[in-house]
């Protein structure tokens, strides 16, 4: 079942004389399918970001369709059901904080979109379980860590109950056991609760990690596909600027000096393994 359906969409940002920028998406199509975890990867000003806003109705396309669970996104109808479905985690978790209390933020989505009081209490009961955050329900935000203000963003967006999660360079603040720790439970509840995952991110190692891979380049994909199609593309890794994910890095540099490994390693446990293979052949 296709989650997020882009059709030939265009889209430009508008100065304040109305005047469109250059196109940012440019006949722009792509398929999403329900209960995946996408990557979506390129330099800066690629669209990642822009794309990520217009299918939680944060941006209207100039033309083209876009359909998001059923709803077509460019309808203004739609877009409070939209939101509904669609979670979104922002680069900084200070920027979607709008209360002192951690339970009370986490409240606000679904006053918000008028979920009885009951109801509500359920709700942050399970996005904190889900976050692994139940011992800080009555804690102050803002005496949180970087990675656990991450983790209540997450949470504000779970307590909608959405069927797609969106991250939009949500680890970039964070560090390497931060984000490890972040994508775990965004990999947990993709997986047992069959949330759509959309990882809009810098990082190569998170995108090893997706079902599938979009590479954008001037507002256009540049390639799909998987992982292992991904970055087996030199060519393509070098249009979008994009480097190996470091396991693979690794595994190339100590081929390179007469390691014998097999190709299209791309993981650190992926790299472990291979390298116990190879040491017990020595």
């Amino acid at each position: 079942m296709t989650a997020i359906e882009f059709k030939d969409v265009n889209f430009s940002y508008h100065g304040e004389d109305d005047r469109p920028s250059s196109p940012v998406l440019q006949g722009f199509s792509m398929k999403i399918e329900k209960g995946s975890f996408v990557a979506l990867l390129g330099r800066n000003g690629s669209g990642k970001s822009t794309l990520a806003k217009l299918i939680n109705g944060l941006l209207t396309p100039d033309s083209g369709s876009i359909t998001v669970l059923g709803y077509d996104a460019k309808d203004q109808k739609n877009i409070f059901e939209i939101r509904k479905l669609v979670g979104m985690v922002f680069q900084n978790p200070d920027n979607q904080q709008v209360a002192s209390i951690v339970e009370d933020d986490i409240a606000f989505g679904p006053e918000n979109v008028g979920i009885e009081r009951e109801e509500i209490g359920k709700r942050i009961d399970y996005a904190l379980k889900a976050t692994d955050m139940e011992e800080f329900r009555y804690s102050q935000v803002s005496r949180l860590s970087g990675g656990q203000k991450q983790r209540i963003a997450i949470a504000g967006a779970l307590a909608l109950l959405p069927e797609i999660l969106i991250l939009d360079e949500s680890t970039s603040m964070l560090d390497p056991k931060g984000r490890a720790e972040i994508l775990g439970v965004v990999r947990t509840l993709n997986k047992e609760k069959n949330i759509t995952v959309i990882d809009v991110t810098h990082y190569m190692d998170e995108a090893a990690d997706a079902d599938e891979i979009f590479v954008l380049s001037g507002g256009k994909i540049l390639k799909s596909g998987s992982p292992q199609e991904i970055f087996s593309d030199g060519d393509v890794l070098a249009a979008a600027g994009l480097a190996l994910p470091r396991p693979a890095l690794l595994a190339e540099k100590l081929k390179a000096a007469g390691v014998k490994l097999e190709d299209g390693i791309l993981k650190k446990e992926a790299l472990a393994e291979a390298l116990c293979k190879s040491l017990q052949k020595t």
